[in-house]
């Protein structure tokens, strides 16, 4: 399970944040990801609760967003959200095209006191 290992480096970034900002408790965590990283919420979740347990985060809220992948099409120009597999342009057929969205993974907002 790599939401395991996402999530320590998460909370790590979130304690060293909230410590430098001179706060001893995090309430909430928010986070973006892209589903191209095949991130599971389930998963990311369980880590999370159970990384927290006797941390600074301890009873903090994880609020996940998730984007779709997006492209843009090298040929014609359009751009549009797609499923896993399928990324050919709809407009044109093309395969040339740009992966816009949907393999991100990062830190939007912390929450502390």
């Amino acid at each position: 399970m790599h939401e395991m290992g996402i999530m320590q480096g998460i909370l790590d970034a979130s304690f060293e944040a909230a410590q430098n900002a001179g706060k001893s408790k995090i309430s909430l965590v928010k986070v973006t990801i892209g589903e191209l990283t095949e991130i599971q919420d389930y998963a990311l979740e369980f880590a999370f609760e159970a990384l927290t347990k006797d941390t600074m985060a301890e009873d903090a809220k994880l609020e996940m967003t998730f984007l779709e992948p997006k492209s843009t099409c090298q040929d014609c120009g359009h751009t549009y959200t797609h499923d896993h597999f399928t990324m050919t342009c709809p407009e044109c057929g093309s395969f040339d095209v740009k992966l816009i969205q949907g393999r991100e993974l990062q830190i939007d907002a912390i929450e502390a006191d």
